[in-house]
């Protein structure tokens, strides 16, 4: 709106304003990029030019659902900026020579991120069937992984390593989380690296024995250990001796926050102007609820009810209320949505929007952006510490969305259950006895 009336915007007609505004292509009165044409009508004729072929064959299907995207968005100049980078550019005008595009052909082509926007755009758009790319991008993976191994024998036992514990587990999965993803790369790597080194020893992994075993782990680094989890495969697969055994692999104690630095942190969040209001409500999740990030990545609209008098969100199968200033981010949030206004998101039910076109943000990239205000996981474990001397373990649970086991781990390492129990003890009505050993084991417990 280029006038004002009073101390609003107004129309050219309202306002008095003699300016022309007028697309010549649309007819809209609009903000002009140039040529008399607004930004939506450059941006379909920069699309046309870049999908267009020297022989006016029209593009592929798929690549048409592509186009058609990015021509509806409401954000022209965002789709603008993003198709007239060189490289972007180059890559469209590359697939507009493919009479068909298929998720195989994609994968021949140099991996890079814009490859995988684009087929995102495509998967997003219906014009590519939705395909778990974790799993496709650890197969991919797995394939180079393979030439690393120095002994032919060694490599079959890791590609069937690979296809029938790896690969079989993802399938199984609705989803395959980054952690299954980077935890099966590691365990491979680590796999590659002991038949590597029996390889240099002249060994066969069917002849390894325990002190090859012992020394091998000796020799390098605690991760080693990591290799135990191929060597109970091998096992369960008669390929070696099933008395064989490594030391686990142990991380250390994960360090957490106490309550008095987490009181300090929620005050201040809710206090802060230097956040976004979505890391701000992801903040408020991890410390004021104990949730990982990986679940907070996934969470969608459905699992947020915002209203005038409350904001309910549920996260195990009851709903919590979130009592203001708690509630400031999430109502900012329903208020001012944005993803309608590119083509990346333009039905997205997620709370937490990726950089992928469809997809929730990566878990390591919203730790990324807390990191600069605490630690995600310290701060997690501090808030789930202190909530078991609270509530008992069943309740925890099934309000936060996590396993009782979970949260009786947590329970034990603060003492809570033993101090409940001493409590039931002092209220008892008459003569209170002194625990046996068994039964104060089984408190604790």
């Amino acid at each position: 709106m280029p006038g004002r009336v009073d101390t609003l915007p107004a129309c050219r007609k309202c306002s008095g304003v003699h300016l022309n505004v007028d697309c010549i292509s649309c007819g809209k009165e609009d903000e002009l990029h140039s040529g008399n044409r607004c930004w939506s009508c450059i941006l379909a004729l920069t699309v046309d030019r870049i999908l267009s072929t020297p022989d006016n064959r029209p593009p592929s299907p798929e690549l048409r659902a592509v186009g058609t995207a990015l021509k509806s968005m409401k954000r022209a100049n965002s789709g603008l900026t993003w198709i007239q980078q060189p490289h972007v550019t180059e890559f469209l005008q590359q697939l507009a020579t493919e009479p068909a595009i298929t998720h195989a052909r994609l994968d021949q082509l140099p991996a890079s991120r814009t490859r995988e926007y684009v087929r995102g755009l495509m998967v997003e758009h219906n014009a590519l069937p939705r395909r778990d790319e974790l799993s496709a991008k650890f197969s991919d993976w797995a394939e180079q992984a393979l030439d690393r191994i120095t002994s032919p024998s060694h490599r079959d036992i890791t590609r069937r390593y690979i296809r029938w514990h790896h690969q079989r587990r993802m399938n199984q999965m609705d989803e395959v989380t980054r952690g299954t993803f980077l935890r099966a790369k590691q365990a491979v790597t680590v796999a590659i690296d002991l038949q590597n080194w029996l390889s240099e020893q002249g060994i066969e992994l069917a002849e390894v024995n325990q002190a090859h075993l012992d020394r091998w782990q000796a020799e390098g680094p605690t991760t080693r250990g990591i290799a135990s989890r191929f060597l109970d495969w091998a096992i369960r697969t008669n390929l070696i001796d099933p008395s064989l055994k490594l030391q686990p692999h142990r991380r250390g104690t994960s360090p957490r926050l106490d309550a008095a630095a987490q009181t300090e942190l929620v005050t201040n969040l809710s206090r802060t102007a230097d956040m976004n209001p979505r890391d701000r409500a992801a903040a408020i999740l991890i410390l004021v609820f104990g949730q990982q990030v990986s679940d907070i990545a996934k969470l969608t609209w459905d699992n947020v009810t915002v209203t005038e008098e409350l904001v309910t969100i549920t996260l195990g199968t009851v709903k919590i209320a979130l009592t203001p200033p708690l509630d400031e981010p999430w109502r900012e949030l329903a208020a001012t949505p944005t993803h309608h206004q590119t083509a990346a998101h333009p039905k997205s039910n997620w709370v937490f929007r990726g950089g992928s076109p469809g997809q929730h943000i990566q878990a390591s990239t919203l730790t990324q952006r807390l990191s600069t205000a605490f630690s995600s996981r310290a701060a997690r474990l501090g808030t789930l510490h202190e909530l078991t001397k609270l509530a008992p373990v069943a309740i925890i649970a099934e309000a936060l969305g996590y396993s009782p086991a979970t949260i009786d781990r947590h329970a034990i390492d603060s003492s809570a259950n033993y101090a409940q129990y001493i409590n039931s003890l002092s209220t008892t009505k008459g003569h209170v006895h002194r625990p046996s050993a068994r039964s104060d084991q089984k408190s604790t417990r």
